[in-house]
């Protein structure tokens, strides 16, 4: 295939390098001679542990040249990168001039072509950009978005120093289209690639590279305040870590990334302030771990301003407990949320079976009475009083039942779901907290 690639920095010759080492026929474009002119002699502008053999070798076969005139590059090609630089301006927004002045140029080479063209923004924008672009190359080339060229989010995941390997093992492929025939041509792009090849809603694709690094910087920080702690009480930061990363179902796992309602119960809320209250006791600062309670309220916060902001006065509970297939109550965030409902007059009902207060005992009953001292008289064990006494139905966790409970309700109640219950969703009647 016949590959334009526009930007040749660090991702652009990463990129043109092994688009032509797997066979693709490869041109470079650039304002900048001295690339243009390494690129033609054979050489890679950048330094980067395999690529300028890889450049040397595909540029001896033919594979690999470089140009300044975007425009006969984008008519002697079948898809574009868009491979730009995207620096941060002083008040922290990304700058995607350049990006926008490249979609004007490959508009410009799409108007004088024709056949198919698909442009790839490969560099790293927020969510809208691909919708910009595409109104960019629809004005300047006259043509149609999705009929004559299809605009495709494309992230890369390439980290320095290893930028090859990760190119041709990377995690997966993702690709952000509205267009079948554009995510057809990218998989015979990505033909040599052994990864899986994801497709996904263009704004997902978009946002994939901010998710990651942003993790990736949590993740950094949050072990480096550890090992400060660590350091302090004479304690072997790297073993700590070593042991932590073993564990696969919970610590390195998808298990507790999924965006919903706040933490709560007896361990989460209980450790996390024990382990600030050492820092502070050492004279650590450890922001990360200072904030991730503040986080959380704020979270809690935002499902009570959304219930008030209903306007409706009759609230169902399903669920009670802070985790479906348990009765603990301790540090429950929804406890919080109901409390205060019932102090704003609210008519409430709640509905959880595993939460039986005459069976309660310990810390579990004195929690929930000091917390709430009539509750029983909120509680109910007849899911049907809820359906029937709420405007708004609030699921908690999920329970199986829940599900059953959703489907026998009229179109007319609101439904707040916390924890993304596989339920039939109505774009009216049906609201997520974190989607």
């Amino acid at each position: 295939m016949k590959i334009s690639i526009f930007g040749l920095g660090y991702v652009g010759c990463v990129s043109m390098g092994c688009l032509a080492k797997n066979g693709h026929t490869v041109v470079g474009v650039d304002v900048s001679r001295a690339k243009i002119e390494t690129i033609q002699s054979g050489k890679s502008p950048i330094v980067e542990a395999e690529i300028d053999e890889i450049i040397s070798d595909q540029h001896r076969k033919g594979l690999i040249s470089a140009t300044d005139n975007g425009i006969e590059a984008v008519t002697t090609t079948d898809v574009s990168f868009i491979c730009v630089g995207t620096p941060s301006t002083p008040n922290g927004h990304l700058d995607l001039d350049t990006v926008f002045r490249v979609a004007g140029e490959i508009g410009k080479g799409i108007e004088r072509k024709n056949g198919f063209h698909v442009v790839v923004i490969r560099s790293t924008v927020l969510p809208g950009t691909n919708e910009k672009v595409t109104a960019i190359l629809e004005e300047r080339s006259g043509k149609k978005h999705d009929v004559d060229f299809a605009v495709v989010s494309n992230p890369e995941f390439l980290r320095e120093g290893t930028a090859v390997k990760d190119y041709y093992e990377p995690s997966f492929t993702l690709v952000g289209s509205s267009s079948a025939r554009a995510t057809d041509i990218m998989k015979e792009v990505y033909k040599e690639i052994h990864a899986p090849f994801i497709t996904a809603e263009i704004r997902v694709a978009e946002m994939m590279k901010y998710v990651n690094n942003a993790f990736h910087a949590l993740k950094i920080t949050f072990a480096n305040e550890i090992g400060n702690v660590c350091k302090k009480l004479d304690i072997d930061s790297h073993r700590l870590m070593e042991i932590f990363c073993l564990d696969r179902k919970l610590n390195l796992s998808p298990y507790y990334l999924k965006p919903g309602f706040a933490y709560g119960g007896s361990c989460l809320p209980k450790d996390l302030k024990a382990l600030k209250t050492v820092a502070r006791d050492l004279y650590i600062d450890c922001p990360v771990l200072e904030n991730i309670e503040r986080s959380n309220e704020i979270q809690k916060k935002m499902v009570l301003d959304r219930i008030l902001a209903f306007d409706r006065r009759h609230v169902g509970f399903l669920g009670l407990s802070f985790k479906a297939g348990t009765d603990d109550l301790r540090n429950s965030p929804i406890v919080d949320i109901i409390e205060q409902l019932i102090g704003k007059g609210f008519k409430v009902r709640i509905f959880d079976r595993n939460v039986r207060l005459s069976q309660l005992i310990g810390a579990n009953r004195e929690y929930i009475l000091q917390k709430i001292p009539y509750i029983s008289q909120f509680i109910t064990d007849d899911p049907a009083e809820i359906i029937n006494h709420s405007d708004i139905i609030v699921v908690v966790n999920k329970e199986k039942e829940f599900k059953d409970i959703l489907e026998k309700i009229d179109g007319g109640k609101q439904v707040f779901d916390l924890v993304n219950l596989d339920y039939e969703r109505n774009v009216d009647t049906y609201h997520g907290i974190s989607w």
